[in-house]
C-alpha cells in the first residue's frame, strides 16, 4: 500500500535546479535510504515532504491520516522542563487522558452526583482505561528510560533541564522523542551525527525492527547498509529506486553507469551519421527529400545527456615553519563550566603527533579542545602552547546567517585574493559553480563543510585541531580528507565519531573517559 505518491516534483534555487520531474512512492511499512553527493537536494526533498519548502511544480500527495515525524529545525524547548518531562511529550495525548481520569474519578467520589451525569463519566472512564492500557501507558516511564538510555541521554540526568544541553545533545533528544512517538513514517537527515558508536549500534537496531515507514540520509553507510532495504539515489536532478541494502545499490549503480555510458554512445554514433546523412545530402534535389526525413528523426530523438561524475574535492593543508618538540603542555587540567568534567590531567603533545581524541557524546570532547586552545578558561591548571605553535581550529557546528555567498564568505577572509584564484580554491573543494555563487545559509550540511575546509586551506598552520570534520560530508568528500589530513606535515588532535575515518593513520588515541575518576 503506498502512503505518499510524489510526481512529477521540480525544485531548485535560483537558477540552480535540484531536481527535475522526479516520481516516487513510499509504501506502508519501506526502509528507504536515501543518497546521493552533497548538494543533490537530500535535505531540501525532505523540507519538501514535510512542507517546510513549496516545490516549484510537482505533487506531493500522503495518505489520509499518515502520522510523519521529522525533526524540527528550530525547536521550541521550555526552559524550565526536565529531560523526562520533554520525553513524556511524545506521549501528551496519553497523560491528557490520565489528567481526564482522575478528574472523573474525582467526580465519582462526589456523594452529590447525579446519576446521569455518573453514567456519562462511568462510560468515559471505560474508554480512557482501555485507551491507556492498548497504549501501555503504566510502562511508558520505562520505554522512555530505555530510548534515553540507548542514546545515551539518560547519562545527563533525566531531571536535567533542556535549556543546560549543548545543540548536540537538543538534537540527541529531540531524536529520542521522536522515536518515541512512533510515527508512521520517519524522516531522518543525518541522525547519528551526534552518536558514539554504541549509542549507533542500539539506533542501528531500533530502525532495523521499527514497524513502520522511514526514509533516512546518513553518510555513514556501513550504518545504512544495515537498516535499509530500498534505496533511492539521485544524482544529475534525477531519482531512481533499487531494491536492496547500500551494498546492493553500489553494485547496481555501478553496472548501470556503464549501460547509461554505452546507450549515450550508441546515440552519439547515431546522431552523427543522421548528422552527416544532412549535411552532405541537404543541398541535392535527388537526396534532399530523404535529408528532410533524417531531419524529422533526429529532431524526435530523446537525448541522452551525457554521463558526468560531480566534482571530486582535493583537499590539502599548507604547513608553517616547524614549532618546538612539545606542541602544547597542560598540567593539572579541569575543564568545565560549573562543574569540572574531570580534574587534575596532565597532558603533551609532541610535535608531528596525530591524536584521536575520543569519548561518548556529552563527555566533553568539544569543551576539551576549546580549554586547549584558550577558547574557554579551565577552572584550574593551566595550558601551554610551544613556540612557534600555529593552531588552526574547526568548529563543530557554525550556524551560517547573512545573505554572502560561498564565494563571498571565503574572499571576506582573504581580500588580497583575486576572484579567480579564490573561485578555483572552492572548485579544489568539490563545489561547483552554482554553489560558489549560491548563499552560504541555503547550501546544505555538506557543501558548507567544504566551503570551511576551504578556509583552512588557504591558511598555513602547524597545528591542525578539528571536531568532528566528517559531519555531512559524502563518501567522496572524507576520502579525500582522509588523504589530506594523513599528508599533512603538522601536529593533528582530531575529535571523530567515526574509527574507520582516523584508526589507520593517527600515532596515539586519547580516551576522555579514562581521565575521569
Amino acid at each position: 500500500m503506498s502512503i505518499l505518491h510524489v510526481r512529477g516534483l521540480t525544485h531548485g534555487f535560483g537558477d540552480r535546479i535540484l531536481f527535475r520531474n522526479i516520481e516516487f512512492r513510499l509504501l506502508k511499512g519501506e526502509h528507504v535510504g536515501l543518497v546521493g553527493a552533497n548538494g543533490s537536494g537530500k535535505s531540501t526533498l525532505l523540507n519538501l515532504l514535510t512542507n517546510e519548502l513549496i516545490p516549484d511544480e510537482g505533487d506531493i500527495e500522503w495518505h489520509t491520516g499518515v502520522e510523519i515525524g521529522f525533526l524540527e529545525q528550530h525547536p521550541d524547548f521550555n526552559q524550565e522542563e526536565s529531560i523526562k518531562e520533554y520525553l513524556r511529550g511524545a506521549f501528551s495525548n496519553l497523560f491528557s487522558l490520565e489528567e481526564e481520569m482522575l478528574q472523573i474519578t474525582e467526580r465519582l467520589g462526589n456523594e452529590n452526583v447525579e446519576m446521569e451525569t455518573m453514567e456519562r463519566d462511568l462510560e468515559r472512564l471505560g474508554i480512557i482505561q482501555e485507551t491507556l492500557e492498548t497504549h501501555h501507558f503504566y510502562s511508558l516511564d520505562a520505554k522512555i528510560e530505555e530510548v534515553a538510555a540507548g542514546l545515551g541521554i539518560a547519562s545527563l540526568g533525566m531531571s536535567t533541564q533542556t535549556s543546560h544541553l549543548s545543540g548536540g545533545q537538543r538534537t540527541k533528544l529531540m531524536l529520542a522523542k521522536l522515536l518515541l512517538s512512533k510515527p508512521d513514517v520517519l524522516l531522518l537527515d543525518e541522525p547519528t551525527n551526534y552518536l558514539d558508536d554504541v549509542h549507533i549500534a542500539w539506533l542501528q537496531k531500533y530502525l532495523t525492527d521499527y514497524p513502520h515507514a522511514f526514509i533516512l540520509i546518513s553518510h555513514d553507510t556501513s550504518f545504512m547498509n544495515e537498516v535499509v532495504t530500498v534505496i533511492h539515489h539521485l544524482e544529475h536532478k534525477n531519482l531512481t529506486r533499487y531494491v536492496g541494502n547500500y551494498v546492493r545499490f553500489t553494485e547496481s549503480y555501478e553496472l548501470r553507469k556503464k549501460q547509461n555510458y554505452q546507450a549515450y554512445l550508441r546515440q552519439q554514433k547515431e546522431i552523427e551519421k543522421l548528422e552527416d546523412y544532412i549535411a552532405r545530402n541537404k543541398a541535392r534535389a535527388s537526396t534532399a527529400k530523404q535529408a528532410k526525413s533524417r531531419e524529422k528523426k533526429l529532431e524526435k530523438i530523446n537525448r541522452i545527456e551525457k554521463p558526468g561524475n560531480m566534482p571530486v574535492p582535493r583537499f590539502s593543508f599548507k604547513v608553517c615553519r616547524e614549532p618546538n618538540l612539545e606542541v602544547l603542555v597542560a598540567d593539572g587540567l579541569s575543564i568545565g563550566y560549573k562543574h569540572p568534567l574531570f580534574k587534575g590531567v596532565d597532558l603533551t603533545i609532541k610535535k608531528n603527533a596525530k591524536i584521536a581524541l575520543t569519548g561518548h557524546n556529552g563527555i566533553g570532547k568539544t569543551t576539551t579542545i576549546k580549554s586547549l586552545l584558550g577558547k574557554i578558561e579551565p577552572l584550574s591548571g593551566q595550558v601551554k602552547l610551544g613556540s612557534f605553535v600555529r593552531p588552526m581550529y574547526f568548529e563543530q557546528e557554525m550556524v551560517m546567517q547573512g545573505k554572502d555567498t560561498a564565494l563571498q564568505f571565503v574572499w571576506s577572509k582573504f581580500p588580497d585574493m583575486q576572484e579567480k584564484d579564490v573561485r578555483k580554491q572552492l572548485a579544489r573543494c568539490g563545489l561547483k559553480n552554482e554553489h560558489i555563487y549560491q548563499q552560504m545559509s541555503t547550501l546544505s550540511g555538506g557543501e558548507q563543510t567544504k566551503v570551511r575546509i576551504c578556509v583552512l586551506m588557504l591558511k598555513e598552520s602547524n597545528f591542525l585541531v578539528l571536531d568532528e570534520p566528517t559531519n555531512h560530508l559524502d563518501i567522496r568528500a572524507k576520502q579525500a580528507l582522509k588523504e589530506a589530513l594523513q599528508n599533512y606535515k603538522g601536529t593533528i588532535l582530531l575529535v571523530s565519531h567515526e574509527p574507520e575515518f582516523y584508526e589507520d593513520w593517527v600515532t596515539e588515541t586519547w580516551n576522555v573517559e579514562n581521565w575521569i575518576s
